[in-house]
């Protein structure tokens, strides 16, 4: 999933190995070796490709489909509210659940624009 995702993104980026491989200041062989597997990329090495490509790591390495680095997992969200108890240290009601989302989300949101 990695290989495929770092070529999809170079190329629609309209970008060339060496071109890419000179941004991130390694050789041409290097970056070919990550794009054609043959190369297992560091966490350093990842988080660079993801900077650059203003993605997330989890979605370089194809543990999630949301591109966008700052885009916010509702699914995520949405089951650690299910898991979440109410101010009474019952299940949290859905009007609960629903407060905590929205509260939630406008944290997130906050945090992603103070950038």
């Amino acid at each position: 999933m990695f290989t495929q995702r770092l070529k999809d993104l170079r190329k629609q980026a309209g970008l060339t190995q060496q071109e890419i491989a000179q941004s991130l200041q390694t050789s041409r062989q290097n970056y070919a070796q990550w794009e054609n597997g043959k190369r297992k990329p560091s966490q350093e090495t990842l988080e660079k490709f993801a900077n650059y490509y203003n993605v997330s790591i989890d979605y370089l390495t194809g543990k999630s489909d949301i591109k966008d680095a700052t885009a916010i997992d509702e699914d995520k969200l949405d089951q650690a509210i299910e898991k979440s108890l109410g101010f009474n240290g019952k299940p949290a009601t859905e009007a609960e659940k629903a407060s905590m989302k929205e509260a939630l989300m406008i944290y997130l949101e906050s945090l992603k624009n103070s950038d």
